[in-house]
């Protein structure tokens, strides 16, 4: 029993050793992360939202190419991605309903 816990164990550490690295989040300044989203991938900034008193969220994407990027934006000038992906469509129907039957 205590050789298929080892054996078990060591197996374990060895699978997650070995995960992508995706799972690292990205930050530079947010200087740097914004010439970053418009000169290489095409994204504009489609909205922001206050997180808290030193941290903002934001949305990149491009109606070019479907791109989008979600980054967090701190106080200190240094912004994180948080998500990213393809097939971004901006949908102001979906919005207006959306606040229309959410009472605030």
């Amino acid at each position: 029993m205590l050789k298929f816990l080892i054996t078990t164990s060591a197996l374990l550490g060895i699978a997650t050793a070995s995960l992508p690295a995706q799972a690292q989040t990205v930050c530079n300044t947010r200087a740097k992360l914004v010439t970053l989203l418009t000169e290489e991938y095409g994204e504009v900034s489609n909205g922001v939202g206050v997180q808290n008193a030193s941290q903002l969220i934001e949305l990149w994407s491009s109606k070019k190419s479907g791109s989008w990027t979600i980054i967090a934006s701190r106080a200190d000038g240094i912004s994180c991605v948080l998500a990213t992906g393809r097939n971004w469509a901006n949908n102001p129907a979906y919005a207006t309903a959306f606040d229309e039957n959410v009472k605030y």
